[in-house]
């Protein structure tokens, strides 16, 4: 399948797959998107590494307009790049920035100048589940003023733990994610235990990977099955041995 296009007849083609090397087609993409040589069309050929190119249809965004602006001359942009907006007097983008990007999903920010809040100051930091700010909140925060946050005992802090006042609004805050407890009962049920003697802790932070293997006398429950797991916001994959038969 050609994310975000098509293969030129493919109704006709799709029968004759899979194909040799060196085979060609024509394809097209979807509006909003062109091909690597910024055409709505291109070949995609089958080689020995595979199919090329390996991302046929690239998101393409038009910059033909932007509100309580000015617009670029250069107006087709492709896929993570950047250019310049220049807002007019006492306006700006909603990141406090002037700089739009190109995106999956289109431009971000959205083509849009607002207005800049006159005095420039913010109101207390956004709280945040499973964590807390260092410092004792404000009423008010002048503009350009930092705070910052901390995560809860066994939570994990992804993202900036600073954040700024930027023309009467916060920058994003961090989230907290969900440690991981290991439960003692689990590996029982499931006949595995931790792989590695040193890892004392049950628990793991978000991120940190875990290795278990079966007790003695057991084997895995199915070939596919990972003994290293991955927490994630407090999820653990468990393995699953059974009893082993001579």
């Amino acid at each position: 399948e050609i994310k975000h296009g098509r293969l030129y007849s493919e109704e006709r083609y799709r029968p004759y797959f899979p194909v040799p090397i060196g085979q060609q087609y024509t394809y097209e993409c979807d509006n909003n998107f062109v091909s690597p040589s910024k055409s709505y069309w291109g070949y995609i050929y089958c080689t020995k590494e595979g199919w090329l190119p390996e991302v046929p249809c690239i998101r393409q965004c038009i910059f033909n307009f932007v509100e309580n602006g000015h617009y670029s001359r250069e107006t087709r942009h492709l896929l993570h790049e950047s250019v310049k907006v220049d807002c007019y007097p006492g306006y700006s983008l909603s990141n406090g920035q002037n700089t739009v990007t190109c995106t999956e999903n289109g431009w971000s920010p959205p083509l849009k100048c607002i207005r800049i809040n006159s005095s420039g100051k913010c109101g207390p930091p956004p709280p945040i589940d499973n964590g807390d700010l260092t410092s004792f909140p404000l009423a008010v925060y002048p503009m350009s003023s930092s705070v910052e946050y901390q995560c809860q005992s066994l939570y994990q802090l992804e993202g900036s733990k600073t954040v700024t006042c930027r023309n009467g609004k916060w920058s994003n805050p961090p989230k907290c994610f969900h440690a991981c407890v290991i439960s003692e009962e689990i590996m029982e049920r499931y006949h595995i235990t931790l792989r590695w003697k040193e890892w004392q802790k049950f628990y793991a932070l978000s991120g940190d990977t875990v290795e278990f293997m079966c007790k003695y006398g057991y084997s895995p429950l199915t070939r596919s099955q990972s003994f290293r797991t991955r927490c994630i916001d407090g999820h653990l994959e468990y393995p699953v041995c059974i009893k082993r038969y001579s």
